[in-house]
């Protein structure tokens, strides 16, 4: 019996190391954020997590991709995989970009240097937010990977273009104009809760920091919170805390418009890409003025509901551009497979913000490890399973719409 009990039985080893036992348990990308929201106070997992109003175009983001079913082919060699590709003239390990997102330090103290130093180590293009929490030149001194820098457009140009010529000088390689946010989307859970940043102290906060010691303690044993890269402007760099949406309304540009461009371009002469964009129409509007990325992209769900989903824009947007510019699909992404969807569709990459920032809110640095890990063998896999051996070879015929 004894025998027979050693032959069927294994022990598992024990793991010491708290991180790596949380790790162990996310087999998805819904894990970490299951992990993210027990490690995390409500109020910034909300602010991480939610969306607009009903949230209906953040769950759209994600279903749409289940709309979409493979055609596999069979019976070929996948025994050699190659999931690198080209964005933007550059090589990259594999067709993804992270994106740029807002308060990182609200994950944990690292914030935005633990996500480059990931990327770089992952071979993909990082993205620093204007609304970092790091600064350009602190993600640049930590990472020697692609970067790019994404640009809001403040009322104040003068400091917008400090802020690009700072990049420049950094060696970020792109730029990202945001052109959805003329105003702060509505995002009911942050409204009910009163949320700012930084959270102002309340006895519900007080609470919250109670019952996530480990987030309070690394919250309070770091510097504050700030926009590092505007620190010492008045008004601007949120060391006071902000109503974000009262920031939005007060600090960016409501003006902008099509003949931005135009401006940007005359102070910086690297690829820019358009993110936001959600019609046909403005995608060939885009290309006409020589922009040289569409990113397909309702802000993550947080802006205008009921906005179209991003995959299912990529396809008509692919056919109109011909191949005039780089087509990004941002949003809803959360497996290797949802990746090579979009490719077939004609997206020449996407990009992901929530996936990283569960993992960094799950396990720091090793959680953006994990998320990167994750999507690579997801592609490989599902190109396996599809009989594509290149990224090349992800064609139309790969999937079809269900009825």
């Amino acid at each position: 019996m004894y025998k027979t009990f050693r032959s069927v039985v294994r022990f598992r080893e024990l793991e010491l190391d708290p991180v790596e036992r949380r790790l162990r348990s996310a087999a998805t990308i819904e894990d970490l954020r299951r992990i993210a929201k027990r490690r995390l106070p409500r109020g910034v997992f909300d602010y991480f997590d939610g969306g607009a109003e009903d949230e209906r175009t953040l769950a759209n983001n994600s279903a749409g991709f289940a709309k979409l079913e493979f055609r596999p082919n069979v019976l070929r060699d996948v025994s050699e995989l190659d999931v690198s590709t080209t964005l933007f003239g550059h090589q990259v390990a594999m067709p993804l970009m992270l994106a740029p997102t807002g308060y990182t330090r609200m994950a944990t103290s690292d914030g935005e240097l633990a996500v480059a130093r990931a990327a770089a180590r992952a071979g993909v293009p990082y993205s620093l937010s204007t609304m970092s929490t790091r600064s350009i030149e602190e993600v640049a001194a930590v990472s020697d990977g692609p970067k790019w820098f994404q640009v809001y457009t403040w009322k104040d140009r003068g400091l917008v273009e400090e802020l690009v010529k700072r990049a420049l000088v950094a060696g970020y390689e792109g730029l990202w104009l945001t052109v959805d946010t003329a105003v702060l989307g509505r995002r009911e859970r942050d409204v009910r809760r009163g949320y700012t940043i930084p959270p102002k102290i309340g006895l519900d906060t007080i609470v919250d920091g109670i019952i996530h010691p480990a987030w309070t303690y690394d919250f309070l044993t770091h510097d504050p919170i700030q926009f590092a890269n505007v620190v010492g402007r008045d008004g601007a760099d949120g060391s006071e805390g902000i109503d974000l949406a009262g920031h939005v309304m007060s600090q960016f540009d409501q003006r902008l418009s099509w003949k931005d461009i135009e401006w940007l371009r005359g102070i910086w002469d690297g690829p820019i890409m358009l993110k936001g964009i959600q019609t046909v129409d403005d995608a060939e509007r885009a290309v006409a003025m020589g922009v040289e990325g569409i990113g397909l992209s309702n802000h993550g769900g947080r802006q205008l509901d009921d906005a179209p989903a991003p995959i299912e824009l990529a396809e008509p947007v692919a056919q109109h551009v011909q191949g005039q510019a780089t087509i990004i699909v941002d949003g809803g992404v959360r497996r290797g497979s949802d990746v090579v969807k979009a490719l077939a569709l004609g997206a020449d990459g996407v990009s992901i913000g929530r996936p990283y920032l569960f993992g960094l809110a799950a396990g720091g640095e090793r959680g953006v490890d994990h998320v990167l890990r994750f999507f690579r063998e997801g592609i490989e896999r599902t190109m396996a399973l599809t009989g594509r051996t290149n990224v090349s070879q992800i064609d139309r015929d790969l999937v079809r719409w269900r009825d």
